[in-house]
């Protein structure tokens, strides 16, 4: 009787069990619709979103199609004003500025992303290390990640850039690293204040591994500032590639850049000062476009912050506490 209980209890558990994870996947879905019309709702998330869709279009029909091929030299059609069928225009060369800019979307979106995921991959690393081992690797990384945060994201790229020479390579991978350091000390924090919550402390009594904990409890829910801090650092990444480009460390002269045709079209500002508006346009555009989008993501995930005209401006100076 008691064995026949038992497997009938067991049963019962794990037609629960089964019953209950059921509802996950759509209880996630209605969660992500619901965060999405509340990033929709703010008109800073809806700027931000509309920039990013608009720079990720273009970079796609980039890749297949421009108006006229970017590097097509024609002196004789040098400086031609805007209109039909150069409808923002030639440079010194040429060339059309409208071709030159959507082809160097594709760049500045490749720069981006691969930053971005440079930066997680190491801002992740960093900061559990820093947040789930024994405490005299936890200081080591907060010393090491102090260390490599004083140098700035430029200069690692010119250090780099002077022994591999200049190329979309190591763009990526100095911002990668700069941000990833900042992300690492941004996030560790929150990741010690996180791992004494009830629900880590049930996981980890429950059999999950540090790894299996980091994935399913941890990171998500440090996942609003990460956020921020990942948009803002690929944003710095659009800044970091038309620097570079613009100092002659970046993109090479036969790939179209932002930065690089800023560099080409702003020694000739007293003479064609409109030439210049459109690569600085589209690098302020897209800067503001992904720091407006991080901002409204903070906004929109974490529960915690209030849906007032200061939310926005709280989350940018929320300081996590610092856990050693």
């Amino acid at each position: 009787m008691t064995r026949a209980h038992t497997t009938s209890g067991a049963v019962d558990a794990q037609t629960t069990g089964t019953d209950a994870s059921a509802p996950r996947r759509p209880a996630r879905r209605r969660t992500r619709a619901a965060w999405l019309r509340r990033l929709w709702g703010m008109s800073t998330g809806r700027f931000g979103l509309i920039v990013v869709a608009v720079v990720l279009v273009t970079a796609a029909i980039a890749v297949v199609w421009t108006p006229f091929d970017p590097q097509q030299v024609e002196i004789s059609n040098r400086w031609a004003p805007p209109g039909s069928p150069h409808l923002l225009g030639t440079d010194a060369s040429g060339r059309d500025i409208l071709s030159l800019l959507i082809a160097g979307a594709r760049t500045t979106v490749l720069v981006a992303v691969g930053s971005g995921i440079v930066a997680t991959i190491i801002g992740v690393a960093l900061a559990a290390l820093g947040a789930l081992t024994v405490r005299w690797v936890r200081e080591s990384v907060a010393v090491l990640v102090d260390i490599l945060i004083a140098f700035p994201v430029l200069i690692i790229a010119m250090m780099i850039s002077a022994v591999w020479g200049g190329s979309l390579g190591v763009v990526i991978w100095s911002v990668g690293i700069g941000f990833g350091v900042n992300i690492a000390r941004v996030t560790r924090p929150e990741l010690r204040r996180v791992l004494h919550s009830d629900f880590v402390l049930a996981g980890r009594a429950s059999g999950l591994t540090p790894a299996q904990n980091l994935v399913r409890h941890l990171l998500p829910n440090v996942a609003p500032v990460f956020i921020v801090q990942l948009s803002w650092s690929m944003a710095v990444a659009v800044l970091a590639e038309a620097g570079l480009s613009y100092l002659g460390f970046g993109a090479p002269v036969t790939q179209p850049s932002w930065g690089l045709l800023l560099a080409e079209l702003q020694q000739f500002i007293t003479v064609h000062p409109l030439s210049v508006v459109w690569p600085g346009l589209a690098i302020t555009l897209t800067v503001l476009g992904l720091n407006l989008l991080g901002d409204g993501l903070r906004e929109a995930t974490d529960p915690t912050l209030s849906r007032s005209p200061f939310a926005t401006r709280r989350a940018r100076l929320h300081i996590p506490e610092v856990v050693s």
